[in-house]
């Protein structure tokens, strides 16, 4: 076949293609699910007090945060920015909580002030959500577990408890 000739084939084969991708359905956004809506529990203005436990992460004492949490671009996501104070002074945090899908899990990633950064995966049934996580601390993975209690729509509980093992779980801070 002649360069002509191919040039006249392809450019009947992308005319001939047109018309039938115009006739395939029209791709649309994503719409969040139910289950990304039940984040919405989460936008608003929290103020949060917590008891820290002596741990190898910081020292015992008191913790206090606010935090604004919003719904970012799409519904899909919840952000939240936050400012506290604890044992080891002041500290800035924003946080994401999302759903998967795919996976069929809730989502957390985070960062701090400290330098800190984590990223967990949760399920939530009824009025609590938990949240489990892996950090490399000293050499050696630590598990958390992240819980929280919704009480009424303004007011909820939590805690956050370690393990070396995944089975023996202590308590680290509640609030």
């Amino acid at each position: 076949m002649t360069s002509r000739r191919v040039g006249v084939v392809a450019a009947a084969a992308i005319a001939l293609a047109i018309p039938a991708f115009a006739q395939e359905k029209k791709m649309e956004m994503p719409k969040p699910g139910p289950e990304a809506k039940k984040l919405g529990y989460f936008v608003g203005s929290w103020k949060s007090e917590a008891d820290i436990k002596q741990n190898a992460m910081m020292p015992a004492g008191k913790m206090s945060e606010t935090a604004k949490c919003e719904w970012f671009h799409g519904g899909f996501h919840v952000t939240c920015h936050s400012s506290g104070s604890g044992p080891m002074g002041n500290m800035h945090a924003l946080g994401v909580l999302g759903y998967n899908p795919e996976e069929k899990k809730y989502t957390y990633y985070g960062v701090d002030s400290s330098g800190h950064a984590e990223m967990a995966t949760g399920t939530n049934e009824g009025n609590v959500w938990s949240y489990l996580g892996d950090e490399k601390m000293g050499g050696k993975t630590i598990h958390g577990r992240y819980t929280i209690t919704t009480e009424s729509p303004t007011s909820y509980t939590f805690k956050y408890e370690t393990s070396e093992d995944g089975q023996k779980w202590t308590e680290v801070l509640s609030g």
